[in-house]
């Protein structure tokens, strides 16, 4: 059977069983046949001496009541002849013992017969029974008669135990008769062994053929998942072509996984254009090296380089002519640098280069020379020749930077520098302006992370009427949670103009302010929103003309909505800005005119601008109470506002005497810590 196995190199599972099968057949009939012959060997053997015992000791007895009666020889061989025909099947002889044959005489021809058969000789000497398989057919029992002390009456001359005969029976086979009890229970054994050992083969074939291979496939599997090594391969040895095809299709996909897992791992850490590392890998590289830096006292620079109007390049030329000049450049910033020094490309036309073990003033030589190889450089381009030049900043390890966001803070504090310089330079940071530079892209720093963490939160503030103490209105002043600590916009306001970050935080204040609406009007149907917009964010109309459409998608009515503006966003472009009001308040928002009083020009928006609120400004509202000159500033605002039909909103006000003052002057409307601090709705 095994070299049958090794015969078949392929065979399909379906095929294995049939094959399993024939096999169990083939050996069962052969388990049958041989189970047969040894059920007839036992029957011959074991259950025929008994029925031959028996019919012995029925032929014994028979003679031997003859016998008692005073039979002669004649009528003993006719009684014998007499059961030889009443059992055609049966041959049945009597041979005379010695000490009969002595005493009575021998029957005969007897002695003749005795003399032939070796077999009569021994039984008749021995006394002992023999059973004989003369052909397959037949079976020969030869019972010997011994001496009892009955017997001695009539045999003087014996004695107990003496062998007196030997009665020889002949009988087919195919007339055995056989204990039922015992055969059914030979054939349930039999039976029962039979099918324990096709069980036990077709275990141990398909535990081999198949149980295996899968436990193997399983223990690969599990491999790869608990260590995530993707080389590891399925072997099989088993000729099934299921499980072959199996092996193959899993080999393969873990192949393509591996390729493809290969190139994930490639893209996570390089530029696809340039080939370069990318900021990813370089922050790696820059962490390893402030570790490394630190434990073995020495210095490193860093190198950022960025392309001069690269802008104009894609815009001109194209992306793809884009695509060849950072190309290019990769391949000169390659030939000027060291081989244990990194360059990455940081995203767009932005790169960075390490420089491990160098102090600050080597560095600058090296970012003096790419710097002037640059600047010589004509890039040979399908659209022609091509220059291209770049601002470079150096900053070094630790005079510049002890941290990794120190580091990138001071490399675009000074790249930043090179740019509002010219262009075209090499920079370093090398006064109290730089340092005070990277304080604000510090903050800048913060607030990216607040953007991107979705820690910007609207508060709430309420406006009153001073006359009842009803709110009027509330003010969404914009806040960002550190933590516990709750920052004011004080604190960052300028941060974000400066870096142009201001559109972003009113847009997230904007959408945060609009969220509150609903909970806000449950409590407060009527009352007002005001935004106090950053003076940035109105230099982009199309953002601003886009805020009812924002509105209506926020389900929020425009009239319930008020935008602040300052003389700060209306003075660069007031043509603008008037339009861009009247569009407004023709869809329901109003306008309120912020911090009025605080410059030369204030009085002069109430002519040009269309507005619906004069908020005064608070410098003046605090002292009221104690400073005669402020208290008239007031009075005359809140006077010139009401008629040109506005409604007035002093602000700053923190007691209630400041707050009775503004009823007697006939304010609309006030907001302060007295009324009510900012906080969420909840």
């Amino acid at each position: 059977m095994a070299y049958l196995f090794g015969l078949v190199k392929q065979i399909s599972l379906g095929r294995l069983l049939l094959v399993l099968s024939l096999i169990a057949l083939f050996l069962s009939f052969l388990l049958v046949f041989g189970m047969s012959s040894l059920m007839r060997d036992r029957a011959v053997h074991e259950l025929s001496r008994e029925e031959a015992r028996q019919t012995s000791q029925l032929v014994f007895q028979s003679l031997y009541s003859a016998m008692r009666k005073g039979w002669s020889k004649a009528e003993i061989n006719e009684a014998i002849t007499r059961l030889n025909a009443q059992f055609p099947d049966l041959k049945i002889r009597i041979y005379r013992g010695a000490v009969v044959a002595a005493q009575f005489g021998a029957m005969p021809h007897e002695a003749d017969e005795v003399a032939r058969d070796a077999v009569v000789q021994r039984a008749l000497r021995e006394g002992n029974e023999v059973l004989l398989i003369p052909d397959a057919h037949s079976i020969r029992y030869l019972y010997p008669v011994h001496a009892t002390a009955e017997c001695l009456a009539c045999h003087t001359q014996s004695h107990i135990g003496a062998v007196h005969g030997v009665i020889d029976i002949t009988y087919p086979v195919t007339h055995l008769k056989v204990s039922l009890g015992g055969m059914l229970n030979m054939m349930v054994g039999y039976t029962l062994s039979i099918i324990a050992l096709v069980f036990l083969l077709l275990y141990f074939k398909l535990r081999h053929l198949l149980v295996l291979p899968i436990a193997q496939l399983v223990g690969v599997m599990r491999e790869i998942s608990s260590d995530l090594n993707l080389s590891r391969r399925v072997e099989f040895g088993t000729p099934l072509r299921e499980l072959q095809h199996l092996a193959a299709y899993f080999n393969g996909l873990l192949k393509t996984v591996h390729d493809y897992n290969a190139k994930l791992e490639e893209l996570s850490t390089h530029d696809p254009l340039t080939g370069l590392y990318n900021r990813r890998k370089f922050e790696d590289f820059l962490r390893y090296e402030i570790i490394r830096a630190t434990r073995h006292q020495h210095s490193f620079s860093v190198i950022m380089i960025d392309l001069d109007n690269f802008k104009y390049i894609n815009d001109t030329f194209g992306h793809p002519i884009g695509d060849l000049v950072l190309e290019e450049l990769t391949s000169l910033l390659h030939d000027g640098l060291r081989k244990g020094d990194v360059l990455a490309r940081l995203g767009g036309d932005e790169f960075a280069i390490m420089l491990p073990e160098t102090e600050a003033a080597s560095g600058m030589q090296v970012a003096n020379k790419l710097h002037l190889s640059l600047a010589d450089k004509v890039f040979e381009l399908p659209v022609g020749k091509i220059r291209c030049t770049a601002s470079f900043s150096l900053v070094s390890f630790p005079e510049d930077g002890k941290t990794e966001e120190e580091i990138y803070t001071s490399m675009d504090v000074v790249l930043y520098k090179a740019k509002t310089h010219g262009k075209n330079q090499v920079m370093t940071a090398d006064n109290e302006a730089d340092r005070s530079m990277m304080t604000v892209f510090k903050q800048g720093d913060f607030l990216r992370a607040a953007l991107h963490e979705d820690r910007i939160e609207a508060h709430l503030q309420p406006i009153v009427r001073v006359s009842d103490g009803s709110v009027m209105a509330f003010e969404v002043l914009v806040r960002i949670r550190d933590g516990e600590v709750i920052v004011p916009a004080g604190e960052f306001i300028e941060v974000a103009e400066t870096l142009g970050m201001a559109q972003a935080l009113d847009k997230e204040v904007f959408r945060k302010g609009l969220a509150h609406f609903a909970r806000v009007s449950a409590r407060h149907p009527e009352a007002l929103f005001f935004f106090n917009l950053f003076p940035r964010s109105f230099n982009d109309l199309d953002w601003v003309r886009g805020i009812p459409q924002m509105l209506r998608e926020a389900g929020v009515p425009c009239e319930r909505i008020v935008l602040e503006i300052t003389e700060r966003e209306a003075l660069p472009n007031i043509t603008q800005v008037r339009a861009a009001i009247e569009e407004l308040r023709g869809t329901g928002i109003r306008v309120a005119l912020d911090d009025f009083g605080s410059g030369f020009s204030s009085f002069l928006w109430l002519k040009y601008l269309p507005v619906d609120f004069v908020k005064i400004e608070g410098s003046f509202v605090q002292q009221i109470v104690h400073d005669e000159r402020d208290r008239i500033m007031v009075e005359h605002i809140n006077s010139m506002a009401h008629r040109f039909g506005l409604k007035t909103i002093a602000e700053y006000v923190e007691d209630e005497a400041t707050a009775r003052m503004l009823v007697e002057i006939g304010v609309d409307c006030a907001q302060g810590y007295y009324f009510g601090r900012p906080a969420r709705p909840e």
